[in-house]
């Protein structure tokens, strides 16, 4: 008679995979919060309730709460920028176009969180944790992808050759920013922040960059 086969030992769950589920129980239950109670009215003790876990599992995640908002950004930043090169417009397309096309997916998810526009905008500069240093990152891909629009104009002949493609996508990213910051102060309405001020501020710009 053969020997019974004993039974399998349940799989014990992939801690990485633990570790990116509770990652996101905080992400959630932050981005919840926020976009109710607001920013300074969230603690990351009440975080912690809301996602089911100890209070120091959210610093695992996040080192403070302005890296917390950066957790929680930084997916919906990822999301608009995707959306919006998928969608790109093809290089005959004039490049103030396809400029204003990528920010206007950016500046309408923004409009999205305008509890977590403003403080996440006020506190970016300078957020030096993990998620904060993400964002960075994911700005500087950002940067390279501007950069390659300015290629892909340049390539058609409608901006000068010599005009260094970073240099360019930094100027336009300060022009995005500075557009942005006067949304958030309440200087301008979302609408009018991206025209005519980004659109006035990028037509100035290109036409410095005119062949």
């Amino acid at each position: 008679m053969p020997a019974k086969k004993k039974p399998k030992a349940p799989e014990k769950p992939n801690r990485q995979a633990q570790k990116e589920e509770t990652r996101e129980k905080v992400r959630t239950a932050a981005l919840e919060l926020f976009s109710t109670l607001g920013f300074d009215e969230t603690t990351t003790k009440a975080v912690a309730d809301r996602a089911g876990v100890a209070t120091g599992t959210v610093f695992v995640h996040a080192r403070d709460k302005v890296d917390l908002l950066c957790l929680v950004m930084h997916v919906q930043i990822d999301d608009a920028v995707a959306n919006a090169f998928a969608t790109l417009p093809g290089p005959e397309t004039p490049i103030l176009d396809r400029l204003l096309h990528v920010f206007r997916f950016v500046f309408d998810m923004y409009g999205r969180h305008p509890k977590l526009a403003p403080p996440f905008i006020k506190n970016l500069p300078g957020a030096d944790g993990p998620n904060g240093l993400a964002v960075s990152r994911t700005t500087f891909e950002f940067l390279g992808r501007i950069a390659a629009m300015l290629s892909d104009a340049q390539a058609t002949g409608e901006i000068a050759s010599d005009i260094p493609p970073l240099l360019f996508a930094q100027n336009v990213f300060a022009l995005y920013f500075f557009s942005l910051l006067g949304w958030v102060s309440g200087y301008t309405t979302l609408e009018t922040a991206v025209d005519p001020h980004l659109s006035s501020a990028l037509g100035l710009l290109l036409r410095g960059l005119d062949r």
